[in-house]
């Protein structure tokens, strides 16, 4: 059954001209401070007594003054209105400039990789915004969990988010120790992860992530098997350079590792291409101050970076191009 609203419609109507004249003692100077007409004033008044079933003022030629159930009503109405006045000024604020908390939920490996440059250079340039990071490796509803925004890899993102896109698409790539890949072999087709240790990734609805490759432009999936089942990339990256086996990972978490020779890629032509990590937000009609000025934020460090690769792009030669 519906059930009736606690406070019915219309409720308030009158309660700030209640409140004025009775600050003031006077119709016409209520008027006055409010912008309207004595007969507005006394209509509005007129029609707050009718809801509430009591007579608020006693009004003579002379004067104007509070009844008892009109002292009543003032004494609680007046805080409560106050603190509502107090209430739209707040919102308004942050509705007007940026400011407040910015709350995202992003995955634990882009933290350090790809976030903590970004939101140092934006609470630098926004001090009066607060930044919240959870880091979690779980799919959440970032209305109902009251979080401003997400950052997540493309292929994750539900249709219905506006998303903004945060890194070019990358490779997933195989990689494995030194160690361990002198121990077991260097595989050279995918049928040969059958023979190795293979590091798997469990999803936050429970099922384990197969392997994914492209032979030509198809692609395949590859169920492989191995002594660990990690619920994060860092984790995987981690083992995988403790020799414990080969691990899937994104091109972009496993570079500095492999730039290290702590790790060395496999199966490269093998490497599917994912979409990317992109930002991703319900609505472009709800975006508050706080969240445009990241998004905003964003734009401009990827456009920066952009110009950089061009520009570095233009000062190779074809022959390095090429390589």
């Amino acid at each position: 059954m519906k059930q009736n609203f606690t406070v019915r419609q219309g409720a308030l109507d009158g309660v700030e001209a209640f409140l004025s004249v009775a600050q003031h003692r006077s119709f016409r100077k209520a008027a006055g401070e409010l912008g309207v007409t004595p007969s507005a004033i006394s209509q509005a008044v007129r029609a707050l007594e009718e809801r509430v079933g009591a007579v608020l003022f006693i009004r003579t030629t002379r004067s104007v003054g509070l009844t008892e159930a009109g002292e009543r009503f003032l004494t609680r109405a007046k805080p409560a209105f106050e603190e509502l006045v107090a209430a739209s000024e707040v919102a308004r604020e942050l509705g007007q400039r940026p400011a407040g908390l910015l709350r995202l939920t992003v995955p634990p490996a882009v933290v350090p990789i790809l976030l903590e440059p970004l939101i140092a250079s934006f609470c630098q340039a926004f001090p009066e915004i607060e930044v919240e990071v959870a880091a979690n490796e779980e799919l959440v509803d970032i209305a109902a969990e009251g979080f401003d925004a997400g950052i997540r890899l493309g292929q994750f993102i539900a249709a219905d988010m506006v998303a903004v896109r945060l890194t070019p698409s990358f490779p997933l790539v195989v990689v494995g120790s030194p160690e361990y890949l002198r121990r077991r072999g260097r595989p050279e087709r995918i049928d040969d992860l059958r023979q190795h240790a293979c590091i798997r990734m469990r999803r936050s609805n429970g099922s384990i992530a197969p392997w994914s490759f492209v032979i030509g432009k198809k692609p395949i999936e590859a169920v492989v098997s191995g002594p660990l089942i990690a619920h994060d990339f860092p984790t995987m990256l981690g083992a995988t350079i403790g020799d414990m086996g080969l691990a899937q990972v994104p091109e972009p978490i496993a570079a500095g590792p492999v730039k290290a020779g702590k790790l060395v890629r496999v199966l490269e032509v093998f490497e599917p291409v994912a979409p990317g990590v992109f930002l991703y937000y319900p609505s472009r009609h709800q975006v508050m101050p706080k969240l445009r000025a990241f998004i905003d934020h964003v734009k401009s460090r990827a456009d920066a970076a952009d110009k950089t690769r061009i520009h570095i792009d233009d000062r190779q030669t074809p022959a390095t191009k090429m390589r």
